[in-house]
């Protein structure tokens, strides 16, 4: 009898996981760093070093307030592996973001973002900085920037009809959310200039029912197996935001 598709995929993740660590003893005088899998989702791997990176790219999150912990950041991962998955799937008509897409929302977390502008991100000097201290590279939040235009695209197009974001919304989260993120004495952004940006928390945060419902049931659909029993030990089954 043939086995299940399932066990030979983790035994053949396995096998790779045991030849890497024979090399790496082959090789032990000269020490390297192993990569390895932590999590798999319909056979998609998902690495430490992806790990490692989603990290170090959630000082770049919106509500972001410094107390993520490691099982967070994966379960963002395992989302947006099921939501990736499930845009080929589906083959809906999202646009891939253009390089002046991308661009403009570059320009946008640098000036508007309040941990980026604590920072002084505005300046070139400032943004490299900035890169330096979070050990970020421009071109890992050009990625990130792109995945999330992407994502949130789907998100709409999926969840949004029928949601409406008022003016008064708005203005309540600009005032009791956004403006007590910055310093005292630091000029902060006019209402009309981060509206759009806000209205995109909004959003995110009234489709958050629909969207972890439909998460679940992709979770549920497929396959998703955490490797490390310590990532995923009281770690939430949803991202907790509408776009992970």
């Amino acid at each position: 009898m043939k086995p299940p598709a399932r066990f030979m995929h983790r035994h053949a993740l396995r096998e790779l996981a045991l030849l890497a660590l024979v090399a790496g003893c082959i090789h032990a005088q000269q020490p390297v760093v192993l990569d390895h899998v932590v999590a798999v989702v319909n056979s998609r791997a998902i690495l430490e070093s992806d790990l490692r990176v989603e990290m170090r790219l959630s000082v770049l999150e919106p509500a972001n307030d410094g107390t993520g912990t490691v099982q967070e950041a994966l379960q963002r991962l395992i989302s947006r592996t099921l939501i990736r998955q499930q845009i080929r799937d589906e083959d809906l008509p999202t646009t891939t973001p253009s390089d002046e897409e991308v661009a403009a929302q570059l320009t946008q977390l640098r000036n508007l973002l309040p941990v980026c502008a604590r920072a002084g991100c505005s300046t070139d000097a400032g943004w490299k900085t900035f890169l330096a201290t979070h050990k970020l590279t421009e071109r890992e939040v050009l990625i990130y920037l792109r995945n999330r235009i992407e994502m949130l695209r789907f998100i709409e197009l999926r969840f949004r009809q029928g949601i409406q974001i008022g003016h008064d919304e708005v203005e309540a989260y600009y005032i009791n959310r956004l403006v007590p993120q910055y310093v005292p004495g630091h000029p902060v952004p006019p209402l009309d200039q981060v509206a759009p940006r806000i209205e995109e928390i909004l959003l995110q945060q009234k489709v958050n029912g629909l969207f972890s419902d439909w998460l679940d049931s992709l979770r549920k659909q497929g396959e998703v197996e955490v490797l490390d029993p310590a990532l995923e030990a009281s770690s939430p089954k949803t991202t907790g935001s509408g776009a992970p």
